[in-house]
């Protein structure tokens, strides 16, 4: 006999899991509250039947209506598990007889009284296949029964019961069992039979019976039926099951951890040369992501049954869940569920899972919120490793290379000779007034290491200072570059400054550029080049001055300041350097009335003329 037949509850204490449902019914019972119709609605295999013949069961017990039938008397044995049924006692299942001829012999037989019976019950089971017009032969009796009647209706679609019957009725829906209380039912069970069962076989059972109890207990059948020596293994349950080896899994999810595309492609390949089906082993390793979001959420997932696991799979699951991120995990799972939905139907399965591989590996091949929270991840686990809170990089980060002036350049060593040869001739110039005389020409000191960093606030793991948006800047010029060239040469003579409150301070060794920069264009370009490169939200602020930071030491020497420029060369440099910039970017949009000028100036010899 199949396990779920051999070990159907006989009575309401016997009903494992549904207790919301069998104590407000054994209450109502020990009350003689009869209703003369109940809709029992729930999930296939979790016991609706089995409870419609209990209760009809303890309402025709001789020393009832009671919730614990005496289980000897005529009615009691009658109406046992597995025993032949009473004649007043009649099950009508609705999938085949759900028509109006059937509805109307089943009305017309509910007239005549029990035979030997304190009830007649009518039990109709797949309610919702009754058609309309049966529903509609059913509902006089149904609103007004005699006193002797009651219907219990059993489906799975509560829903498509007619609202006027369904409205008549005590309504008590079942529900799936959770895979701790389903544990405990099938460990007794096999206990009971003498069989030895794998640990790491109990959690393919219950996922393969989907929370049914007469499910798992098929699945749990047919393992029993096959064992050898009556020893269920673990590897005898993956082949019957068709379930994926859970080194495989491990494989794999390790190779995501790692970032190796080689060792991922390879599991996939030991996926299929074992035989399993590439949809199996897609949806095997989301039902690993799911565990592993959880054990990260809530750390005694384990003991609380949430997830269901043998203790050595938990240790290893423990460590993946330390290697990866919540974010990068949430988007493994959307990517695998996304894939599984391209997987259905597909004539290439494999194909579809080496693309899907290939997407867990690339999270910069998606813009989505997920992808992006997972690139923000690995930057925090790599500023994690290299910069531990409250030190700094032994090594000064190397400066990003910095424009030079043209007038700033070395001048060749045979020009200033005709200057000293002059004052034999010329009148004597006031001290004040003189031109210091430029030093030899000499190539222009590199900046020390700057002693400032030393001093700089330690940041906590996983923040980004200074040093690090230093050691990334020429990432961010790249992103720049992308957006707008004019922008990024004007960065060429700009370096990082400090971080302030969520604002990026630079420091511009021109004060026109600096003003450049500080326009809310420019800004925009350059906090969008930092979100992208650094995933960081930050506003932009560039200030003129010497691009070393202050230093916390004591004061040096003021070094001799160079011969100040005229201002038109100045803006002569910088306008060569934006032109450079600007010659692959199309003209600004200029102003109407300044092009209509300047038409009339070139063209027509047209004077401006400035009011007063």
């Amino acid at each position: 006999m199949a396990l779920y037949r051999k070990y159907r509850p006989a009575t309401f204490a016997e009903v494992v899991g549904q207790e919301h449902v069998t104590e407000p019914l054994s209450i109502a019972l020990e009350a003689g509250r009869i209703n003369h119709a109940y809709l029992f609605s729930g999930p296939r295999g979790c016991g609706k039947t089995s409870s419609a013949r209990i209760l009809a069961r303890s309402l025709n017990c001789v020393q009832g209506p009671t919730a614990t039938p005496c289980g000897v008397c005529d009615s009691c044995l009658a109406l046992a598990p597995n025993a032949p049924g009473s004649i007043d006692v009649v099950e009508l299942d609705a999938a085949s007889h759900g028509g109006v001829d059937d509805t109307r012999e089943l009305r017309d037989r509910a007239f005549y009284a029990p035979a030997q019976s304190r009830y007649r019950v009518f039990i109709v089971d797949e309610a919702h296949m009754v058609t309309t017009a049966g529903f509609n032969a059913l509902l006089k009796i149904v609103e007004e029964p005699p006193e002797h009647l009651i219907f219990i209706f059993a489906t799975t679609e509560p829903e498509k019961v007619l609202p006027t019957i369904r409205s008549r009725t005590h309504h008590y829906p079942f529900r799936l069992l959770p895979p701790k209380t389903m544990r405990a039912l099938i460990g007794r069970i096999c206990e009971q039979e003498g069989v030895v069962v794998d640990d790491a076989v109990y959690p393919l059972v219950i996922r393969a019976g989907g929370g049914s109890p007469r499910d798992t207990l098929s699945v749990l059948d047919q393992l029993v039926a096959g064992a050898e020596g009556g020893h269920v293994t673990y590897q005898r349950a993956l082949g019957l099951l068709g379930a994926t080896d859970l080194a495989l899994i491990d494989d794999a999810v390790d190779a995501l951890a790692a970032g190796d595309a080689a060792a991922l492609f390879g599991a996939v390949e030991s996926v299929i040369d074992a035989g399993h089906d590439p949809r199996r082993f897609a949806t095997d390793l989301l039902e690993r992501f799911r565990d592993l979001i959880l054990l990260q959420a809530v750390p005694d997932a384990a003991s609380r049954g949430v997830v269901d696991a043998p203790e050595d799979v938990l240790e290893r699951m423990r460590d993946q869940a330390t290697r990866i991120g919540p974010a990068t995990l949430t988007r493994y799972a959307e990517v695998v569920q996304a894939g599984l939905g391209e997987m259905r139907g597909a004539t290439a399965p494999r194909l579809l899972l080496e693309v899907v591989c290939a997407r867990l590996l690339l999270p910069s091949a998606s813009d989505t919120e997920s992808a992006l929270l997972q690139r923000v991840e690995r930057i925090e686990t790599r500023l994690d490793m290299s910069i531990p809170a409250g030190s700094t990089p032994a090594e000064p980060v190397e400066q990003p290379v910095r424009f030079t002036r043209p007038s700033a350049a070395p001048k060749p060593a045979s020009k200033p000779e005709p200057a000293a040869a002059k004052p034999e001739h010329e009148p004597e110039p006031q001290p004040e007034a003189r031109p210091e005389p430029r030093p030899k020409p000499t190539p222009e000191p590199k900046p020390a290491p700057e002693p400032a960093r030393a001093s700089e606030t330690p940041s906590a793991p996983g923040e980004l200072n200074a040093a690090a948006v230093r050691s990334m800047w020429s990432t961010v010029r790249d992103k720049v570059r992308q957006r707008s060239r004019t922008t990024e040469v004007m960065l060429a003579g700009a370096t990082v400054r400090a971080i302030e409150d969520n604002t990026l301070v630079l420091t511009h060794e021109s004060a026109p550029l600096a003003k450049r920069l500080c326009e809310q264009r420019n800004a925009d370009v350059i906090a969008e080049a930092l979100k992208d490169a650094l995933g960081v939200n930050w506003r932009v602020r560039c200030e003129a001055g010497s691009p070393a930071p202050a230093t916390a030491g004591p004061p040096h020497p003021k070094p001799e300041q160079p011969v100040p420029e005229p201002d038109s060369a100045r803006r002569d440099e910088e306008e060569h350097m934006l032109a450079e910039a600007v010659r692959d970017e199309p003209a600004a949009r200029r102003d109407p009335e300044e092009a209509a000028l300047e038409l009339l100036q070139n063209e027509l010899g047209a004077r401006r003329i400035d009011g007063g």
